[in-house]
């Protein structure tokens, strides 16, 4: 019986346990696993933060070369009957805008002004530009003011019919920026020249 204690007694003092190598190797391989996992989630974010960077940029190319209408469109009517004659509108770029080609007999790279209502849709419409302000070039740059004209008689293909209190959209879509929509209705009665607002 003596010697079984004294068995028992060797293996309850037998202390085996980590030595400082294994816990040093366990160590290393949390920190390389949590390096590796750090590696992967800032890889990660710096990729979709270089997306979204890249989507705010396009955003603000396309809202920087937009333009904006100045005033009211102007519509005036001629003949015994006042039947439409003219469409004019003035346009400038959006504050800090990039410079809009407005060039009507352009090829490539130009503006086009659409033409809709109830009857008639025409997406090429002749125009005129006017400067009002500006250098006199073709470019509608910062600063300055063009009036677009549109003669409904001969610029529409095929000629609008617009009587009272019809509706027409002008859609003028730029090479660079967002489509300006102008939508407006005819008073109930026409007059030779009508500011519709």
């Amino acid at each position: 019986m003596e010697k079984v204690l004294r068995l028992f007694g060797r293996t309850a003092r037998d202390e085996q346990g980590i030595t400082g190598l294994e816990t040093a190797i366990i160590l290393i391989a949390f920190v390389v696993v949590a390096t590796i996992f750090a590696f992967v989630v800032l890889t990660t974010g710096v990729f979709s933060s270089e997306r979204g960077k890249e989507t705010v940029f396009a955003g603000l190319e396309k809202a920087r070369g937009s333009m904006e209408i100045r005033g009211g469109v102007v519509v005036t009517a001629t003949g015994t009957t006042l039947a439409v004659d003219d469409i004019q509108f003035a346009v400038a770029t959006s504050a800090g805008g990039e410079p809009v080609p407005m060039d009507p007999t352009g090829t490539t790279n130009r503006t086009v002004v659409a033409y809709r209502d109830d009857d008639v849709v025409d997406d090429d419409v002749t125009f005129t530009v006017t400067n009002i302000v500006g250098d006199g070039d073709t470019l509608l740059e910062p600063g300055e003011l063009k009036v677009v004209e549109i003669d409904a008689a001969t610029g529409v293909s095929p000629s609008p019919d617009l009587d009272p209190n019809e509706r027409f959209t002008l859609e003028v879509q730029t090479p660079v920026g967002a489509t300006l929509d102008i939508t407006r209705q005819l008073p109930p009665e026409l007059r030779s020249v009508m500011q519709l607002h």
